[in-house]
């Protein structure tokens, strides 16, 4: 059993620095961003690792953030709040960020680097959720997505730990990863401060047997259940 931090609960409304609450401005800040290129992230020895997600709950949103180092959950939290619309392809942090971040910040402990359901480069502005949130939050940051968002590039070899890189308009900002033998490849989208090799390197470190990083799947499942 994955121990609740203190601090987990609802909020009735969760408000940030760099936190847009309209589209144009969020497209404004997305490109800004994508513009910045901060100095790199390169873990030292085994980091802690916070993973994030959310997911729907009735009138509102459930966000989850879970610790862990390599694929050990260590433990978890979660926040609950409105959901200010409808999700809108490439501005998902409208929907997500604030109550995403809300949720680290109820951690009680700084991690060194955030693990995110959602794209970072692999965006149509190079500024997904992903990177946004180690952003705001001053995190190193990196993307885990079922598919790739606009990149493309081959498929992965066979074997757990293969690596191909994805690629969009000629720039690597994703990497598909083999995380088990004989299931479809994840992508880890570089994020803030990590590039495509690092956020492959870390979900690497993080899966165990399965196909998704074993903080995530904690994640969504901690979000699913308090819906």
């Amino acid at each position: 059993m994955v121990p609740v931090l203190a601090g987990a609960g609802s909020v009735a409304a969760v408000t940030a620095p760099g936190w847009p609450d309209d589209a144009v401005a969020l497209e404004a800040l997305q490109d800004r961003l994508a513009a910045q290129r901060p100095p790199p992230w390169r873990p030292a020895g085994e980091p802690l690792v916070a993973a994030v997600a959310a997911a729907d709950g009735g009138a509102g949103l459930v966000a989850a953030a879970v610790l862990a180092r390599g694929p050990r959950v260590l433990a978890g939290t979660t926040v609950t709040g409105p959901a200010p619309g409808p999700y809108a392809p490439s501005l998902l942090a409208l929907r997500e960020g604030p109550l995403l971040a809300a949720a680290v910040a109820a951690l009680g402990r700084r991690p060194d680097v955030l693990l995110v359901a959602a794209a970072g480069r692999d965006h149509p502005r190079r500024a997904g959720l992903a990177l946004h949130l180690g952003a705001a939050l001053d995190l190193p940051s990196a993307g885990v997505t079922d598919r790739p968002l606009v990149a493309v590039g081959p498929e992965p070899g066979p074997a757990r730990g293969d690596t191909a890189p994805l690629l969009a308009v000629g720039e690597e900002v994703a990497r598909a990863v083999r995380t088990a033998p004989g299931v479809r490849p994840v992508v880890a989208s570089a994020g803030w401060r990590t590039d495509p090799a690092t956020a492959a390197a870390l979900v690497l470190s993080t899966t165990a047997g399965v196909r998704l990083p074993e903080p995530l799947r904690a994640a969504r499942r901690r979000a699913r259940e308090a819906r």
